[in-house]
């Protein structure tokens, strides 16, 4: 693997790091704001997108403990969309 493409593919993992690590801050800041504890829709998807991002790093790396920790997690992250989406259908109709 030439430096290039292995400078890349560490430019990938840590983008997947930074909008994982995003989650949290969109959850800080959102319950602050609210003066309770809120998981607002945003930390599902850059749960989702950064579970992605690293998925990718990680078959990349060939690390089965990281590949399946990631796709895991994938799961979780969708339901809860999914969950967030079908609530506010019912709440509409």
């Amino acid at each position: 693997m030439g430096s290039t493409e292995s400078a890349t593919w560490i430019a990938v993992g840590f983008l997947g790091q930074a909008l994982f690590s995003a989650r949290f801050i969109v959850q800080w800041i959102a319950s602050e704001r609210a003066r309770r504890s809120l998981i607002p829709q945003a930390f599902w998807y850059f749960s989702l997108l950064g579970g992605l991002t690293l998925l990718s790093y990680a078959i990349h790396k060939r690390d089965p403990v990281f590949i399946v920790g990631q796709a895991a997690g994938l799961f979780v992250y969708l339901r809860n969309l999914w969950l967030l989406k079908t609530g506010r259908q019912k709440a509409e109709a």
